[in-house]
Parts: structure tokens; sequence; C-alpha cells
């Protein structure tokens, strides 16, 4: 008993509260909906558990689900770490390097920065999840990642199981005439009849999963590809987009000098186990990083000082051409399906303002508006 309190602690119990939102609700309810359908779809229509194929498929998919759980758990409850309130570099001559945070009252560490939705400064920061309600980070890059494999494939067994029993109980209850083919959903043509029919509530079920592990497998399959690129070059998207403006900068001052990204291992595996490890753990304390020769501990850090300092990198000014509501998934054209999938807040715009863009997607602007030589934090369409 004694035991079991340790690991359970109080604040383990406040870290439930992240499951009490959008992102985790409707994410666990597509695990659940289509693992459910999956194994009663097996067991009672296409592959019985008497067959010893049909015990083998029952057994991977309990196994999908646990490990997709294992994972996606890890990733929310684990969290990416945190930079220690207050920290500051052993050397205090390295603090020129780096930028302050006045919310967390701390040095920002070497690929460090500050999360609105956590309030703090996280470790490695990749992005904020909504779907894991947190940081993707230095301590929980891998879990999420696997998640991300785990999820299309998961689905796609799944998707198999659907489109095979839905194959199997139709073939079955077809009648060909001279001039038509008829469907009678109330019995199928098989020896033995199975416990439960396969009725019309079922085959809308299964077609409801169907189309959920389908999109599963498109959607979360891109965001794995995505991540496996990055981390394959050992950087994050925030890094990226630091490594693309330093660029813009160099080209437009024409400078005779040339950014290498300094974490970049020079090897795809290299870069591969900083993220990856057989314990699971990631190596070291995401305050100081291994970095390839002939750069220093600081290069990044010192590039964003550069862009900070630099307004027409940092940030480029537009006019607005068009009212925009601040609505999160505007109902209009277009707009609505290419919103990006952030909790960041919108503002309400109106034709003639002016903004300052930082970065940028296809459709829409992250930046601030300028109102009375102010500025309003938000993501701008």
């Amino acid at each position: 008993m004694g035991a079991l309190c340790s690991v359970i602690k109080f604040e383990n119990l406040q870290e439930l509260k992240r499951l009490c939102h959008w992102g985790p609700i409707i994410a666990l309810g597509v695990i659940a909906i289509c693992s459910t359908m999956a194994m009663i779809d097996s067991v009672l229509w296409y592959w019985p558990l008497h067959t010893t194929g049909g015990s083998v498929n029952f057994i991977m998919l309990i196994n999908w689900t646990v490990m997709i759980l294992y994972n996606y758990f890890n990733a929310m409850f684990i969290g990416p770490g945190f930079v220690p309130l207050g920290w500051k570099p052993e050397n205090s001559q390295d603090s020129m390097y780096l930028q302050y945070c006045k919310v967390c009252q701390a040095y920002k560490a070497p690929r460090s920065h500050h999360c609105r939705k956590c309030n703090r400064c996280v470790l490695k920061m990749d992005h904020h999840c909504p779907w894991i309600n947190n940081c993707c980070g230095f301590q929980n890059h891998a879990s999420f990642t696997l998640f991300l494999l785990l999820a299309p494939l998961g689905c796609i067994h799944a998707a198999f199981i659907f489109v095979m029993t839905m194959y199997t109980q139709l073939y079955n209850r077809l009648s060909f005439g001279w001039n038509t083919v008829k469907i009678d959903m109330s019995a199928a043509r098989r020896d033995p009849l199975p416990l439960i029919p396969f009725g019309l509530a079922a085959f809308a079920a299964t077609l409801f999963a169907l189309g959920l592990a389908l999109g599963t497998t498109i959607a979360v399959g891109m965001l794995f590809f995505i991540q496996m690129k990055i981390i394959l070059r050992n950087k994050t998207s925030i890094e990226s987009w630091i490594e693309e403006k330093a660029k813009d900068r160099i080209q437009y001052y024409q400078l005779d000098e040339v950014f290498v990204f300094p974490y970049d291992m020079g090897s795809r595996w290299k870069n591969f186990k900083q993220v990856f490890t057989w314990s699971g753990v990631p190596e070291g304390d995401g305050l100081a990083w291994p970095i390839r020769e002939g750069c220093h501990q600081y290069d990044l850090t010192i590039e964003q000082l550069k862009q900070k300092a630099d307004k027409r990198v940092r940030s480029v000014r537009y006019r607005v051409i068009e009212d925009y509501s601040g609505a999160c998934c505007p109902l209009n054209g277009i707009k609505f399906f290419t919103s990006p999938c952030t909790e960041e807040p919108r503002i309400r715009l109106q034709r003639g303002e002016f903004i300052l863009a930082t970065r940028g997607l296809r459709y829409w602007l992250y930046g601030d508006k300028i109102l009375d030589d102010s500025f309003v934090e938000a993501v701008l369409v």
C-alpha cells in the first residue's frame, strides 16, 4: 500500500485534469470506437476466436490498443520537461547569449521556448499539441512520435477488419436475379449462423468506424512523416523556422556567412538516437546539448538574438485587405479546411489595419496586430 501511495501522488492526480479537454476527449473517443468495433466485428462476424487465425488477430488488435494508449498517456502525462524556475547558466558570462523570460524569471536554455498555454519555458519545444493537451518536447518527443506511428498502423489493421467484415456479410446476403441484385440484411446464408445477426445498425457502425480509421491513418500518418523528417535532422518545428529566417537574413543583407545548424550530428542515425533510446529516457538533461564539430553551444540562441534585433527579418508588415471575424474555424470557403490546429488566440481584423507577421503558413500568419503603437499577440488569418 505504501509503494502504491509513493507512485500515485497528488501531483499525478492533478495531471488527470489534462483529460478534461476537447483534444484528449476526441482522440481517446476515436481510439475507443475503432478498437471496440474492430474486436466486435472480428469475433462475431469475420474471424471467430475458435480459429487459430482469429485468436492471433484478436491478440494483435489488443496489442495495438495497449501500445497506442501507453505512448499516448506517456506523451500526455510525462510531458516535455520545463526549464527550472530561476535557471541561470553555470558560467555567468554565457547569459549574454541567452534570452531572458520574464514570466519564468529565468534564462531560456538552448533549444527551449516559452509556451503561453503551459505558461512555462519548455525544454526543446517542438509545438503545443491540443490532442495530448500538452507540449511536445525533450522528454516526451519519442513517446509522441511512437504514438503517431502506432495509431496509423493500428487503424490500418482495423480498417482491414471493417472492410472484410462488410464484404463477407454483404456477400452472404446477396441474391442475384436476371435484372436485379437484392440484399437481404435479415439473415446470412452461412453455416453456422452468427450468434448476433449483422443487421443494419451493425453495418452503419462498422462503416462509421471505417471512416474514422481511414481519416486517422491519413491525418496522423502525415504528422508522423513531418515529425520523422525533423527528427532525422535533429531539429524541431520551431528550429526549422529559425533556420529559414536565418537564411533570409543572410540573403537580404548579402552577408558573407553561412548558418550551420549546430545540433545536426551529420548522420541520420546519430540524430535518430538523440530522440529514441532503448530505455525510453532521452540522454542528457535538456539544458546542454551535443553539437557538431566547428559549432558553438549557443550558435542557435545567438542567431535568435540577431533575428530579434533585426525588425525586418523578425516581422513583416502587412495591410489587411479583408475583414476577419476572429473565429477559430471561419465558415467561408477554403479557410474552414485550412484552419491551423492550435489553441493560440485569433483576433478580429478590419480592412485597412496593419499587422506584423513573425512566421506563417500558406493561408495563416502568426504575429502581432498594430494598434495605437502597441501589439496584440495573436494568430492572424
